[in-house]
């Protein structure tokens, strides 16, 4: 996140610059015309809202939240939990003297968890703004929890950008955080108070945050790798041969006979994973993670086809043994760039102007190549994104 998402600039006149929006919202929502024009991404979270039929006025009873139980399951299940705490003395520190909240949802939008300033808090509940509800743009409009979601980016709103006439008094402020192992989006980190008292290092509060909070769960990751090599360690003393010890999701804890690399293709029971110097190698599940061997006792060359004339799969074999998987079209389009780029690859920015156009969508761009990786494993290499130089990829077009 930088100054460039911020809804105000230093020096604004809040009041003032309050009312204009409200009055720039109600002419626009009218289908009028105003001098003050939204904001793009405004205008294209109030586009989507609109063709959910959602009303300005808004409807209360969307709010009903999850019960109880179902809020502290989602909370044990999300790696959130694992940072909440340090959370709370970063942001909510200095809530109460702010006037602001510190809510943390999960991907889904729910509210997880809330803190902050008991008056706020008051505030809020009258929104429905709580502890087990809802706040996509699906269920309440152009917030900054749900636009955050919708557009994978930070987010501030300010007064009469949010869609809902009842949301016209607050300011929000949300960032996403991704699980650093997979670069799968696991919630939204938000910081929300009554309009007029937003301050411009707001925007600065939450990018820390999260930033701090995402490094945090990478060093409960690495945690989580020392306990696997420690113990495997027996089975690893009497194993013979190149090997990889990795957990569940592919992250490697331990190599030998084989150049260290950090993650492979998530395995599965019973089929072969791609690793680069080592070819197609069969998965043996071992407490806490997989033990990865060459299924034919040395490396083999991994053959790829990357069909595109129907729904993208790729099919995979080397040695003996061979799978095939379905990709989505954005997986296939990236896999296509990348063998097309050659042993050059691509910078995570050249493969964001290849997508997008633009070298704004990079947090969205390793997200999706991290994804790929997690099914095709060693087959794309990073920095730079290229087909690791043991594969060689045939590509299928449509006629």
């Amino acid at each position: 996140m930088s100054m460039e998402f911020s809804a105000i600039r230093p020096g604004t006149d809040l009041p003032s610059y309050a009312r204009e929006l409200v009055r720039m919202h109600d002419a626009v929502i009218g289908g009028g015309r105003s001098a003050l024009r939204p904001r793009d991404l405004v205008a294209r979270s109030w586009k989507r809202v609109l063709g959910d039929g959602l009303d300005p006025a808004g409807r209360r009873s969307l709010r009903d939240p999850l019960p109880l139980d179902a809020v502290h399951r989602r909370r044990r299940e999300s790696p959130l939990s694992l940072v909440i705490d340090d959370l709370r003395q970063i942001v909510c520190s200095v809530a109460d003297a702010s006037q602001f909240l510190m809510v943390v949802t999960d991907a889904d939008g729910i509210i997880l968890w809330r803190e902050g300033s008991a008056r706020v808090r008051a505030k809020a509940d009258g929104l429905g703004f709580a502890e087990g509800a809802e706040w996509t743009e699906q269920r309440v409009g152009t917030n900054a929890i749900g636009t955050a979601l919708a557009e994978a980016a930070p987010v501030q709103l300010f007064s009469g950008e949010h869609f809902e006439q009842q949301q016209h008094p607050w300011y929000c402020t949300a960032a996403p955080m991704h699980d650093p192992r997979t670069g799968a989006l696991i919630g939204i980190v938000d910081v929300s108070g009554p309009a007029l008292t937003l301050h411009p290092a707001i925007v600065a509060l939450v990018q820390t945050a999260v930033r701090f909070q995402e490094s945090r769960l990478w060093s409960h990751h690495q945690s989580a790798l020392q306990q696997l090599r420690t113990s495997a360690g027996p089975l690893l003393a009497a194993a013979d041969g190149p090997l990889l010890l990795v957990d569940d999701d592919g992250w490697v804890a331990h190599t030998a006979g084989v150049a260290a690399q950090a993650r492979i293709a998530v395995p599965r029971e019973n089929r072969p994973v791609t690793v680069a110097g080592l070819g197609l190698c069969m998965p043996e599940r071992v407490a806490g993670g997989w033990l990865v061997r060459p299924t034919t006792g040395h490396p083999t060359r991994i053959v790829v086809d990357l069909d595109l004339s129907t729904t993208p799969f790729v099919e995979v074999s080397g040695g003996d043994r061979h799978w095939r998987s379905s990709l989505t079209a954005r997986h296939a389009e990236i896999l296509r760039l990348l063998h097309a780029a050659g042993p050059d690859g691509l910078s995570a920015a050249e493969l964001s102007r290849r997508l997008h156009g633009d070298d704004q969508h990079l947090v969205t761009v390793r997200a999706e190549v991290s994804r790929l990786r997690r099914t095709l494993g060693g087959i794309v290499e990073s920095r730079p994104y290229r087909i690791a130089p043991s594969v060689e990829i045939t590509v299928l077009q449509s006629c």
